[in-house]
């Protein structure tokens, strides 16, 4: 009963989120639409230069895999992480194999989205992903970049950051993505 009305009033707290306009010129079928706790966050996927992992986002979006989860990992000046539609707490992937590498030479900079992998493993990406709060040059050519949020960070500025002590950055009662659709899914 509490975990209902958790939702409904997440739900709530989405529905100014849901009457927002996208972005004019987006790829509609490159772009996620993610209503938070907090507000809505479009991202513009690279497919262009991460064909694979792009179609891994779309495809976990369109199965709800990434509803309801939270940013189990959000770390002040840095990241936002999410995408553990299994475990909920950044320990778990989907049902998928994991994604080898599409590194690129785009760095990551405020607003940019990566694919978060298993420590040393390169090719261990599979369904969770981070966005950046600020530059972070120590891990250009480390992680595959996915995207770029073009709504909404504002609304990434605004989730619940971990305390400083918080081992990982891991968040007690964090913020999370209600309902996460392709762009061009959006009713």
């Amino acid at each position: 009963m509490i975990r209902l009305i958790g939702i409904f009033a997440a739900l709530l707290f989405a529905l100014p989120a849901l009457a927002q306009p996208l972005p004019a010129n987006l790829d509609k079928q490159n772009a996620l639409v993610i209503d938070t706790t907090k507000g809505r966050i479009v991202i513009a996927l690279r497919a262009d230069i991460a064909p694979k992992h792009a179609e891994r986002l779309k495809q976990l979006a369109r199965e709800g895999f990434y509803n309801n989860v939270p940013f189990h990992r959000v770390m002040g000046g840095f990241m936002a992480q999410t995408g553990d539609g299994q475990n909920f707490n950044g320990t778990g992937g989907s049902k998928y194999p994991n994604l080898k590498q599409e590194f690129s030479n785009v760095p990551f900079t405020r607003g940019v989205v990566g694919m978060a992998r298993r420590g040393d493993s390169v090719d261990s990406a599979n369904s969770q992903f981070f966005i950046m709060f600020a530059d972070g040059p120590s891990l250009n050519g480390q992680y595959t970049v996915i995207g770029n949020v073009v709504s909404g960070m504002d609304v990434v500025d605004k989730l619940k950051k971990a305390s400083p002590t918080s081992p990982g950055g891991a968040v007690t009662d964090p913020d999370k993505m209600v309902k996460v659709q392709v762009a061009s899914d959006v009713k």
